[in-house]
């Protein structure tokens, strides 16, 4: 019998050269989303200039936010019946950088009283995959990873895209400058979009083992549902855990906000150019940080950077309340980006070690819902404070929450030093 030759059109690709590849497709997509991304520092401008209210620019962060705490969970459960979610994952990017298409397309079509709503809307509908994106992540880049290569991984893509961002915004002002408005805007929007289109043609190539497959729920009443999603939970401790200090420690880190371009403002009297120049600080000096603290969790472990990156985080708003001098803020918020990155790497390393493989889409999607509360509720409450106990008594209460967070996630590490000194603390 003659030997069947294999069908030459099929590549044979080893799990390393796949993975290899992934690495690849993880990297190139940054910078689709590095160029894409950077529209989003002007839409806010865009708006402001065609007349929105402060209302109006405000619902521009809100709106994400308000859907993803509405929706993360039931996207979660939807995404975790499909076998793969990759293809959902890159094409609701595409269809969330489209919206600055759209956004640029929008003066073309509307008159100009109905440009602002129409945006808005624009944005309203892309909330929703905007949503599967922030679920869909974290799953994809933790299988792209694996369990043992999540900092190098994310370092390195945060690494591109905060490069490709600053130099694309850079590039961007000096375009917009140069050009009447709003032609500039729409200019812009449309060709930035086109990172989407790099971003949806290499994210879309990931290959990831499909999803196990897991018990249907149908048949069930939603009482039954709810609290078989409650067992489900339950069952993780390690999980609750950590998403519970992490929305301690996220609330305190919203809540300033929106109180240091208002401290900056009021109280310094800082010129755009120092904001912007001390910006553009914390942003290099996190590229830094992601690079030293992949390294640290390599020597130290990865407690031993969460520790000292929430408890470095936790004191800049505390020595930004103290400081009249927009040189030494500078300084704080070069440091401050350092251990910024730091949190960013361990806070994602961390939750992907609690969860569950099996049913990474609904525990991520709990997690981003309690991410998006804290987003929602802390401004409000740090803008209140701010009208009570001023600017700078809100920031030490900013300080004092991640404090507390931190607190938290060292508390074994305290109790096991009390017991050194009082031997039978562990009792109490």
């Amino acid at each position: 019998m003659a030997a069947i030759d294999p069908d030459p059109q099929v590549e044979m690709v080893t799990p390393y050269q796949q993975k290899r590849r992934n690495y690849r497709y993880v990297q190139v997509d940054a910078v689709g989303i590095g160029l894409a991304g950077a529209a989003s520092t002007f839409l806010p401008v865009f708006l402001a200039r065609l007349g929105a209210t402060a209302v109006q620019v405000g619902l521009l962060t809100s709106m994400p936010a308000l859907t993803g705490l509405i929706m993360s969970i039931p996207i979660g459960r939807f995404l975790q019946t499909r076998r793969n979610i990759v293809p959902w994952f890159s094409s609701a990017r595409l269809l969330v950088v489209s919206a600055y298409a759209l956004t640029g397309i929008v003066p073309f079509l509307v008159p100009d009283q109905w440009i602002v709503p129409a945006v808005l809307i624009i944005w309203a509908l892309a909330t929703l995959p905007q949503s599967v994106v922030m679920v869909g992540f974290s799953v994809v880049m933790n299988a792209v990873a694996g369990p043992e290569g999540r900092f190098d991984l994310m370092s390195r893509r945060w690494s591109i895209l905060g490069l490709t961002n600053a130099i694309t915004v850079a590039v961007v002002g000096q375009a917009l400058s140069r050009m009447g408005f709003p032609i500039n805007y729409q200019l812009v929007f449309m060709a930035l979009s086109i990172g989407g289109l790099i971003s949806y043609a290499f994210s879309s190539r990931i290959k990831i083992p499909d999803n196990e497959p897991v018990p249907s729920l149908q048949g069930l009443s939603v009482k039954e549902k709810v609290a078989d999603y409650l067992d489900l939970v339950r069952s993780q401790p390690d999980f609750l855990s950590f998403v519970l200090k992490r929305l301690v420690y996220l609330f305190g880190m919203s809540l300033a906000a929106p109180l240091f371009p208002l401290y900056y403002v009021r109280v310094l009297d800082a010129s755009d150019a120092s904001i912007g120049l001390l910006s553009t600080t914390a942003t290099i000096c996190m590229l830094f940080g992601y690079y030293l603290w992949t390294r640290q969790s390599r020597r130290r472990g990865t407690h031993f950077v969460l520790l000292v990156t929430t408890l470095g985080t936790a004191l800049y708003p505390a020595l930004v309340a103290v400081t009249s001098q927009i040189e030494l803020i500078m300084i704080y918020a070069g440091i401050a980006g350092i251990f910024q990155a730091g949190v960013d790497l361990v806070f994602f390393d961390e939750l992907m070690r609690t969860v569950p493989p099996r049913y990474a889409p609904t525990f991520v999607s709990l997690a981003q819902s309690l991410s998006h509360l804290a987003a929602i509720i802390a401004p409000l409450v740090g803008t209140y404070l701010s009208l009570h106990i001023g600017l700078s008594g809100a920031l030490l209460v900013s300080a004092g929450l991640r404090l507390l967070g931190f607190a938290m996630f060292a508390s074994t590490d305290i109790l096991a030093l009390l017991r050194r000194i009082r031997p039978g603390t562990d009792r109490v």
